[in-house]
C-alpha cells in the first residue's frame, strides 16, 4: 500500500497550497523540498518583500491577461478564482488590502506572513528535506519518487518544482528532468516576468532612477505589442520594475524580432498640450540656456541623456529655440 495519498515534489507556493488543500480533504500528504532553508523561500522576495498575492478581479478578467493558452487555466480559475484566494488567506489570519491596479497585498506588507499562513495551511503534511533524484515508474505509471536513497510511494504524484527562474530559492529547473522521466514533452523554457537587458549605454547612466506614473510601450519590429502606465526602473544592465516585468511576457523571440521600449514621460499630456507647456516654460527662461527647460521637466539623472537625444546645441538660448526644437522635445518626452 502507498504510504501517502499524495507525494508533492516542491515546497514553494504551489506545493504548499496543494498540500494544504489535500490535507483539508483528509488526504495523507508527503512533501519533498530540497532547499535547505525550508519551504516557500521564493515567496519572501515577491512584491519587493511584500508579496502581491493576487489581483482583485473576476476569473474572466484575469484570463484576459494570460498571454498564452488561457483556456488551459479556465477550469481551475473558475473553481478557485482570485476572490477565493483572498478569502483563504483572510481565513488563515492574514488581513489583505487592495492597492493601485487592484493588486492585493497583506496589510502588514510582509511576505513572511503569507508564507507563515501557507505553512500553517499545509501543517498536516509530512515535509521531507530531500531532493527528488528520480521518479518510481511502474507499469507505465508514476508510483512515487526516490529521494536521499529512500523510496517515497504514493497514489498520486504532483510536480510543483517551479521553473528555472531563481536557482538560489530552489527554482533550479530540476523538475524538468522529472517531468521528462514521466513521459511529458518539455517546451523549451524562456524568460518571462523578468527584467530586460539593454545594449543602450544610457540605461547605465541613469542607473537607480525610478520612474513613476509613466507610460511604457514595447514595440516588436516597430509595432506596439504592449502599452501600460505605472512604474519602471533603470539599472546597470537595462530596465526593471513592474511595467518592465509585465512587458517582458510579450517578448517572443529575440532571434527573429527586434524589441524596443519607449517611455511616455508625460502620459497626462498629449503632444500639443506638452508643446504649449514647453512654450510657456521657455518664454519664462529668457536668456538662460535651452537646457534649463529640462530642470522642471525631467529627473536630474535623465537630463544629460535627454539633452543629447534632443540634439539641441547647449549654447543656444531659450529664446532662440524654434517651433521645430520645441516639437522635437515634446516628441522626445512622449517617446
Amino acid at each position: 500500500m502507498p504510504t501517502s495519498d499524495w507525494l508533492i515534489i516542491g515546497g514553494g507556493a504551489a506545493g504548499l497550497m496543494a498540500a494544504g488543500a489535500a490535507c483539508a480533504a483528509g488526504q495523507r500528504v508527503t512533501l519533498l523540498e530540497h532547499n535547505p532553508k525550508g519551504t516557500g523561500q521564493k515567496l519572501l522576495i515577491t512584491g519587493k518583500g511584500r508579496c502581491n498575492v493576487t489581483n482583485d478581479c473576476d476569473a474572466r478578467e484575469f484570463l484576459r491577461y494570460v498571454r498564452r493558452n488561457p483556456r488551459f487555466l479556465y477550469s481551475c480559475l473558475f473553481a478557485f478564482p482570485p476572490a477565493a484566494a483572498m478569502q483563504l488567506f483572510e481565513s488563515l489570519g492574514v488581513p489583505l488590502k487592495v492597492e493601485r491596479g487592484r493588486r492585493v497585498f497583506p496589510q502588514s506588507d510582509r511576505a513572511a506572513d503569507i508564507l507563515a499562513a501557507l505553512r500553517a495551511y499545509a501543517a498536516g503534511a509530512q515535509v521531507v528535506a530531500a531532493n527528488a533524484d528520480g521518479l518510481l515508474i511502474e507499469n507505465g505509471a508514476c508510483a512515487g519518487a526516490v529521494a536521499g536513497g529512500r523510496a517515497y510511494r504514493a497514489r498520486r504524484v504532483l510536480l510543483a518544482t517551479g521553473g528555472v527562474s531563481y536557482p538560489a530559492t530552489g527554482s533550479d529547473g530540476s523538475g524538468y528532468a522529472l517531468a521528462r522521466q514521466a513521459g511529458h514533452t518539455i517546451v523549451p523554457p524562456q524568460p518571462s516576468l523578468c527584467s530586460l537587458v539593454s545594449p543602450d549605454a544610457a540605461c547605465r547612466r541613469m542607473m537607480g532612477l525610478s520612474l513613476r506614473n509613466v507610460g511604457l510601450a514595447l514595440l516588436e519590429d516597430g509595432k506596439p505589442v504592449f502599452a501600460e502606465q505605472g512604474e519602471a526602473l533603470f539599472t546597470h544592465f537595462g530596465l526593471s520594475g513592474p511595467l518592465v516585468l509585465s512587458a517582458s511576457t510579450y517578448i517572443r523571440d529575440f532571434a527573429k524580432h527586434r524589441y524596443t521600449v519607449e517611455f511616455d514621460l508625460k502620459p497626462a499630456l498629449d503632444e500639443k498640450a506638452l508643446y504649449d507647456r514647453l512654450t510657456r516654460d521657455l518664454a519664462a527662461l529668457g536668456a538662460r540656456g535651452a537646457g534649463a527647460v529640462l530642470d522642471k521637466l525631467l529627473p536630474h539623472s535623465m537630463r544629460p541623456v535627454a539633452l543629447e537625444r534632443w540634439g539641441v546645441d547647449p549654447a543656444l538660448r531659450a529664446a532662440q529655440l524654434t517651433r521645430a526644437h520645441k516639437q522635437a522635445l515634446a516628441a522626445l518626452c512622449k517617446h
